[in-house]
């Protein structure tokens, strides 16, 4: 367990000399030192990337969304679009587009001589097998569609030339093209795509059109990718054309953070994947890189079971609202490079307003929440009705480590007016099963690069995720989500979702914690233009490593 009085820890606190020396040798480093003339960019080199396991697979439906699995598929595919921090979009794979009949119809105009890494052509007819794939799917064939794709109101889509797509839905898609941004959206061969679920788990067979391709993998253990020297079609808003810089990135799976933390401080690797919050300031001091990029999407926080024991009642999901001290949490488990969350959308997202005082920290208005709902103080300071403890259990969210420590101040907090919360910690294989189960809060980490794709997680409608276990019983939320959904103007829209956002805040459907820095990268000093796009994935494509 972890303690609220978490304190800064020395980077090789737990780890022998003998188990140190032996990950060294596996990754195969050599100490080096840091440059006098970082300003220059080079070619060639290779770099070792520690990341805790990919245990999820390779079927792209599946996993490219995965804050893991997502690291490596950004490097050996391409997207449409590229997205920026700001939710900016600009030209990638397709060079030009046009919006029509009030975002029913959309024309992609492609780049021409683009080519996956098998040396088949990037063309119309693959990016038609793409979209349908992202739309669709194949459930015969166990192939998921892409998550918040416009799909309910998709029709279509067909190549009208060789570098030219026409794309049409049967009402208003203002967000089609940002989700071409998403990271669930990437360009694979139509030989791929066509491939059983089976063959797709061959990550030898996921043959895409990014700036790497991969060399060799042993599952488990590591994965190199080696760039492409044909390569020449990364998006203009990163400042560089032709082949990566880098010749290798070689993927090393380290489970234990304090490991991969020490690897990288003592130069046998240039980038770890999720470092502890608090030893941020420390590896600055020493001249290391920390990279924090936040994401547009949703804050940290919970999606709530409405149907569940104690969530379906709503007092109950209010006064958990007005329970716990976000900002206790901030700092005590987070650093300065944190923000406190202001609504459950990110931030950055455009359209996210300031609907804090929704879920301010207010105890004694919990209490009395509760209390009138008919919850009274029982044994240990728990509060029961009928004989019944109101209590829960909640899993800490693996994708995101510091959520344990953040979980047991929650717990604490909770005490305090009198819930009682069992935490559960698993690892990635078992924070899916408990998903699956519908807890009563479900610690949700997730993007997207429209707020239109936030109507396809909230209901049940058009075969939403329906977050909330509402199915479609709440008729205001129902209404909510289909305008922002269908709505043919951008200003409108915006209106439309600062409602939705003080709704859903309301009704305690979604409890807030901090603006979320899911990804954070420990970067040698010696690696020098590394950049982050708007789902806050390391993107190596311009990376060098300096002399």
């Amino acid at each position: 367990m972890y303690s609220p009085e978490i304190r800064r820890r020395a980077f090789l606190t737990g780890v022998s000399a003998v188990t140190l020396t032996a990950l060294l040798t596996a990754c195969g480093g050599t100490a080096t030192s840091s440059t006098a003339n970082p300003g220059t960019p080079v070619d060639g080199g290779n770099i070792t990337f520690l990341i805790q396991g990919y245990d999820t697979g390779w079927v792209s439906s599946k996993t490219s969304i995965s804050s893991y699995e997502g690291n490596l598929w950004g490097q050996i595919t391409d997207k449409l679009v590229y997205v920026d921090e700001k939710g900016a979009l600009s030209p990638w794979i397709a060079e030009s587009w046009e919006e029509l009949n009030g975002a029913r119809e959309f024309v992609l105009h492609l780049k021409k001589g683009v080519t996956f890494s098998d040396g088949t052509p990037l063309d119309a007819a693959a990016v038609v097998a793409n979209l349908n794939a992202w739309a669709k799917g194949d459930p015969a064939r166990g192939v998921s569609k892409v998550g918040l794709f416009p799909s309910s109101n998709f029709a279509g889509a067909e190549a009208t030339d060789d570098s030219t797509v026409k794309v049409s839905f049967s009402s208003p898609a203002l967000g089609f093209i940002a989700t071409l941004g998403y990271h669930g959206c990437i360009l694979l061969s139509p030989t791929t795509l066509a491939l059983p679920v089976e063959a797709q788990a061959d990550l030898s067979q996921e043959i895409g059109s990014g700036p790497f391709k991969v060399k060799s993998w042993k599952q488990g253990d590591s994965y190199v990718l080696e760039k492409r020297g044909d390569y020449n079609w990364g998006p203009a808003a990163l400042g560089h054309t032709g082949p990566a810089r880098l010749d290798t990135i070689t993927y090393k799976v380290i489970k234990d953070t304090s490991v991969r933390t020490s690897t990288v401080a003592s130069g046998q690797a240039e980038v770890a994947f999720n470092v502890e919050p608090q030893e941020i300031e420390s590896l600055k001091e020493q001249g290391f890189t920390v990279g924090t990029p936040r994401y547009l999407g949703f804050v940290d926080g919970f999606q709530v079971n409405t149907q569940a024991f104690p969530t379906n009642e709503l007092p109950v999901r209010q006064a958990i609202q007005h329970g716990i001290d976000r900002e206790e949490i901030r700092k005590t488990v987070y650093t300065d490079d944190w923000d406190a969350a202001t609504t459950f959308i990110q931030g950055n997202v455009p359209e996210a307003g300031d609907y804090s005082s929704s879920f301010a920290y207010e105890p004694d208005r919990a209490r009395k929440l509760l209390a009138d709902a008919g919850w009274k103080e029982g044994p240990e300071g728990y509060r029961t009705r009928d004989g019944k403890t109101l209590e829960f259990t909640l899993s800490p969210n693996p994708y995101v480590p510091s959520t344990a420590a953040e979980d047991e101040l929650i717990a604490q907090q909770l005490k305090r007016i009198g819930v009682k919360v069992n935490l559960k910690v698993v690892d990635v294989a078992g924070y899916s099963a408990i998903q699956a189960s519908r807890p009563p809060l479900f610690q949700t980490s997730r993007s997207f690069v429209d707020v239109g794709t936030v109507a396809g997680v909230l209901t049940s409608q058009n075969n939403g995720e329906n977050w909330f276990n509402l199915g479609t019983s709440d008729q205001k939320l129902n209404a909510l989500s289909t305008a922002i959904a269908s709505a043919s103007d951008r200003d409108s829209r915006e209106k439309i979702a600062g409602e939705l956002q003080q709704y859903v805040l309301e009704q305690g459907y979604f409890i807030p914690l901090n603006q979320l820095v899911q990804r954070l990268y420990l970067i040698s000093p010696k690696v020098q233009g590394v950049s982050y796009n708007g789902l806050a994935y390391a993107n190596f494509y311009t990376a060098w490593l300096a002399e």
